[in-house]
């Protein structure tokens, strides 16, 4: 068993919803193992509050999360990311910036809560949903015996877990 913390960056174009909740969940199930990030290649600038008020719910903390610019990351200085996972199709598609070390990328795209329109049950089962996909993933994800199997494999599992029950329809870029 190793005692190294992996650094998880979790993308999405605006970083206020999905990646947040990504972030967050990663954070407290990771138990150590992980420090989890979270950016966007066009951030909004602000937390969505649907994704805050979710967190709370479900006993996340949001202390320290904003939506910031994925540059942040490819800054000297910057933690060096081991795992990249692109969260929305459009941030799956982009070009990315150079990161520092060459960290393992996937494609895990859910499907966008902030875009739903409708009453307030319907979009907060929306994030509900959301962060119930997101959650399973990281959980996969925890399971993988990282430290003992070698880096073809592991990098198949993480794409596999992309295509849990609640993966978007579109396809990214070949990564």
């Amino acid at each position: 068993m190793t005692d190294k913390t992996d650094n998880v960056l979790f993308l999405c174009t605006g970083n206020s919803a999905r990646s947040i909740l990504a972030e967050s969940i990663l954070n407290k199930e990771g138990g150590g193992r992980c420090k989890a990030y979270s950016a966007g290649s066009q951030p909004k600038g602000e937390v969505n509050p649907h994704a805050l008020k979710e967190l709370e719910t479900l006993g996340y903390s949001s202390t320290g999360i904003s939506s910031k610019s994925w540059d942040v990351f490819a800054e000297t200085g910057s933690p060096e990311i081991d795992f990249i996972f692109t969260i929305c199709d459009s941030a799956a598609g982009e070009a990315y910036p150079v990161w520092i070390g060459h960290p393992m990328t996937a494609h895990w795209g859910v499907e966008d809560p902030a875009a739903v329109v409708g009453t307030e049950v319907e979009i907060r089962r929306a994030f509900a949903q959301a962060a119930r996909f997101l959650k399973n993933r990281i959980t996969a994800f925890l399971n993988l015996p990282v430290a003992s199997i070698d880096r073809l494999a592991l990098e198949q599992h993480v794409r596999q877990i992309g295509s849990l029950e609640g993966a978007s329809v579109k396809s990214p870029k070949a990564e």
